[in-house]
């Protein structure tokens, strides 16, 4: 039987989502739903991707495209699905929400009535879909709450799946916990089988995250875009069941997108400034002005391998609970970006396999 799921934050919520698949249906076949809304180190432009954006896609539904390994992002808009969809064992679809929470239901009912599911599965690596909207911490909570309101609005039996509380570094674990009961199972290595080989050049920090705590790593891991290490505990590689009723309750975000039957991505947009105070689509705007954004694709391998022991160094020195950071953080760190990243990753395994905690780098 094909499972159905949802990766509801987009960009690399795919990754975790085929984790939670292994580990809930081993190899049964599955068809994973999910944003073109990534970082913009993958993708320069801000907002998410419409199947507009893309070549070569393929239709899965009639209002939902697959995404295959010949597909690419239309330039200069950048997507790392494609390349997931030629090395993970799913098949990828596309979520459009540029038709708000009204087109997202007729996608998601569309495709569990083409695959006859008796349930869809909406994964989230990190928690931020079980925030209540007024968490200082909080950076984006829309495209979760558009998939929770969409969900309800289809008329679909689904469980939200949250994997790895506060690896997305945004809600801390302990405020979620509490909240969360006690239905879960917990992530084992086995289960990382089938995504650890895309970490060697997929930037997705909460996912490697999720991984590593799958792994066994515990201890605290710098990242990028925060002043604090995210602890790896032993909570972090559970994977907690709540209902989407539940998470309505909780999410006020999703329960007004809901409630508001929205039907376009700016109008979606609006209700997140009158729920939450902000929008992360005009952070992304602002932060796409930037020049200084997206680093330095072009930079040194071998001038960031000279300042790397220093910049370690001041890690441990801000903050004795580090053991671990992510290869990005440190590529990022050393103002590196795209192919460069790539390339110090593969040196510093080379060059330092005693450090190398996969997926992560040990300081």
């Amino acid at each position: 039987m094909t499972q159905l799921l949802i990766a509801a934050g987009g960009g690399g919520d795919v990754i975790g989502t085929t984790l939670v698949h292994r580990a809930l249906h081993g190899d049964e076949p599955a068809v994973v739903l999910s944003y073109a809304w990534e970082r913009l180190v993958v993708d320069p432009l801000p907002g998410p991707r419409s199947a507009r954006d893309f070549t070569r896609l393929r239709p899965l539904t009639p209002s939902v495209s697959r995404i295959t390994a010949d597909s690419a992002a239309l330039a200069p808009g950048g997507s790392t699905l494609p390349r997931l969809a030629a090395e993970l064992p799913v098949t990828l679809g596309l979520l459009d929400p540029y038709g708000g929470v009204t087109q997202l239901a007729r996608q998601i009912a569309e495709t569990a009535e083409r695959y006859d599911v008796d349930e869809v599965e909406v994964v989230d690596v990190g928690g931020d879909v079980f925030a209540r909207g007024d968490e200082p911490t909080l950076l984006s909570p829309l495209p979760d709450a558009l998939v929770i309101a969409a969900c309800a609005t289809a008329g679909v039996r689904a469980t939200l799946h949250l994997a790895g509380p506060g690896l997305d570094c945004e809600i801390p674990e302990h405020d979620l916990l509490p909240g969360l009961g006690t239905d879960y199972f917990t992530l084992t290595e086995d289960d990382t089988t089938c995504v650890e080989h895309v970490f060697a050049w997929h930037p997705s920090e909460a996912s490697a995250l999720l991984v590593a705590a799958a792994r066994g790593r515990r201890g605290g891991c710098v990242v990028r875009d925060t002043g604090r290490p995210v602890v790896l505990t032993d909570a972090s590689p559970r994977v907690y069941r709540r209902s989407i009723q539940q998470v309505l309750d909780r999410n006020r975000l999703a329960g007004a997108l809901c409630s508001r039957a929205v039907d376009t991505l700016d109008e979606a947009e609006r209700v997140s400034r009158d729920v939450c105070g902000f929008s992360e689509l005009q952070r992304e705007r602002d932060l796409s002005s930037r020049p200084d954004a997206l680093g330095s694709p072009d930079g040194s391998v071998t001038e960031a391998m000279r300042r790397l022991d220093p910049w370690l160094a001041r890690l441990r020195t801000d903050d004795a609970q580090a053991r671990y950071v992510t290869f990005r953080c440190v590529a990022e760190g050393l103002g590196l970006t795209g192919d460069a990243a790539r390339a110090l990753r593969a040196r510093l395994i080379s060059q330092r396999p005693q450090q190398y905690a996969a997926p992560l780098f040990a300081l």
